[in-house]
């Protein structure tokens, strides 16, 4: 636990070093994932609808052993809330970290929890690099996000429309799918 951040130890150093922010949810905890987190992190994300399966969250467990990326897993009174991963190795960006996969269970968002995540993130890109980035999708599902990430300081690469981690050219038609985004970078220090 001492990788975690907890809402309800404001003495924590690392809240006020950028790992926590000011939350609506008692009993928050922002931790690394663990072994035991692909199950139930597959299941949440199953009871949605979406195709996230839990080899992905083994895939993720490998990659933060090997120190490609990480994983921080919100939880609220122990119970899974949502996850951010930092991929350090970007496909698009190359050397500037990613944020990427970013979710908060739908019954938790707009607590604050998702902030919390991000802030944990950013917090750890900052301590290796001064930049980072990030991708979202261009549909209306992904409105939220737009705006978060625009009212936190990001900013479009001026690359355009991406798909699949590359630049589509113009009157190029696509899929306005999840693999359709605009990429971000934002000046951490």
């Amino acid at each position: 636990m001492d990788d975690a951040v907890r809402r309800d130890n404001p003495g924590d150093p690392r809240l006020s070093a950028g790992l926590g922010c000011p939350l609506m949810d008692d009993g928050l905890e922002i931790r690394p994932l663990q072994p035991g987190d692909p199950p139930v992190i597959a299941a949440a994300m199953a009871a949605l609808g979406w195709d996230k399966p839990e080899s992905q969250y083994q895939r993720y467990v490998a990659e933060q052993a090997a120190g490609t990326r990480d994983v921080l897993v919100a939880t609220v009174d122990g119970a899974y809330v949502g996850y951010v991963t930092v991929y350090w190795i970007s496909p698009y960006f190359g050397t500037i970290p990613e944020i990427s996969d970013f979710n908060v269970l739908p019954s938790y968002r707009r607590r604050g929890i998702g902030s919390a995540l991000m802030d944990a993130a950013e917090a750890k890109v900052a301590e290796r690099s001064p930049v980072v980035g990030i991708g979202v999708g261009l549909y209306p599902d992904y409105g939220q996000a737009q705006r978060m990430y625009v009212r936190r300081g990001y900013l479009p690469d001026g690359r355009g429309l991406i798909y699949d981690n590359r630049q589509v050219a113009p009157m190029e038609t696509i899929r306005n799918d999840d693999s359709a985004c605009l990429m971000f970078t934002k000046q951490l220090r």
